[in-house]
């Protein structure tokens, strides 16, 4: 089935539902299916390109071996960033270890970009985001420090001139995710309180 019929079929979720229905999912029952992540990847290479360079790479990891090596990573980077003093471990390490389990059940996306095509491979995860949603899927992006990455690279088997952008995991959602207006980590900014014309602060 083409791209194009996939978009014309009926009961598809119209993007402002898709946009309003995203949410970072970390609990996952199983993995989307291989016909699933192709569409999904495919809508991520429609995304804007500089001089339609198209500087993304994807790699679908399926050895369990490999998953978790990378999801191992994930606990590495952020238990490194608890505070020296020794304070808060407890919570660096409660929080470490979800983000490690957070892999579990989920199809695992390696996401990467050529030398400065970064931008451009953000904008593609932004795409591959909602349509998972479309699907009836949800994911979630997980964010690697150079020294993690770098890893990964190599773990992958990637090019010198590719870095990675991100890693997604993409399933059957096991939870609804934080609704915006109870999110722990930050409230949501009253909208269009950020919108400003001709000059920031003039509205």
């Amino acid at each position: 089935m083409s791209y194009k019929s996939i978009l014309m079929e009926e009961n598809k979720v119209d993007l402002y539902e898709a946009i309003e229905k995203r949410r970072t999912i970390r609990v996952f029952k199983q993995p989307a299916t291989e016909d699933q992540l192709k569409r999904i990847i495919l809508a991520g290479t429609k995304a804007p390109s500089g001089l339609n360079n198209q500087p993304w790479e994807f790699v679908v990891v399926e050895d369990q071996s490999l998953i978790n090596e990378i999801a191992g990573l994930k606990y590495e980077m952020t238990f490194k960033l608890a505070p020296a003093d020794g304070k808060d471990m407890d919570k660096f390490e409660k929080m470490a270890s979800a983000q490690r389990d957070s892999f579990r059940n989920s199809s695992v996306l390696a996401v990467f970009h050529k030398e400065g095509g970064d931008v451009s491979s953000w904008l593609c995860i932004e795409n591959i985001s909602l349509a998972a949603v479309a699907e009836g899927l949800g994911s979630g992006i997980v964010f690697y420090l150079p020294e993690q990455r770098v890893k990964i690279n190599k773990l992958l088997g990637l090019p010198g001139d590719y870095d990675l952008t991100a890693v997604l995991k993409i399933g059957v959602p096991g939870e609804e995710g934080y609704q915006r207006e109870k999110n722990p980590y930050a409230a949501r900014r009253p909208e269009f309180s950020w919108l400003h014309k001709n000059r920031y602060g003039s509205n």
